[in-house]
């Protein structure tokens, strides 16, 4: 008879582990969406005859608020990037 004894048993390794948590991804997602929405916003404000002045060209809207959107979105992309993701698994495997 074969007996199994479970403390000289390894579980086996994986070779392949993934790069991101869960967390990475949805600051990544967050990181995304606020990227679109400051480059929606940025865009626009031209005028179609090049003789009349167009004011809406240099709104609040263009110069602060878009332009702050796209530097937080940046900023939550490289933090989703370099942020360690937290292996409770295998945490409690290696115990």
């Amino acid at each position: 008879m074969a007996t199994n004894n479970k403390k000289n048993v390894e579980a086996p390794k994986n070779d392949f582990a993934i790069a991101f948590g869960t967390i990475n991804y949805i600051i990544m997602g967050i990181g995304l969406l606020l990227l679109a929405i400051g480059y929606i916003l940025l865009c626009g404000g031209g005028s179609d005859d090049p003789n009349t002045f167009n004011p809406a060209m240099f709104d609040r809207r263009r110069l602060v608020v878009a332009p702050i959107l796209i530097v937080v979105g940046f900023i939550a992309e490289i933090v989703a990037i370099m942020l360690k993701p937290s292996d409770k698994k295998q945490d409690n495997a290696e115990e």
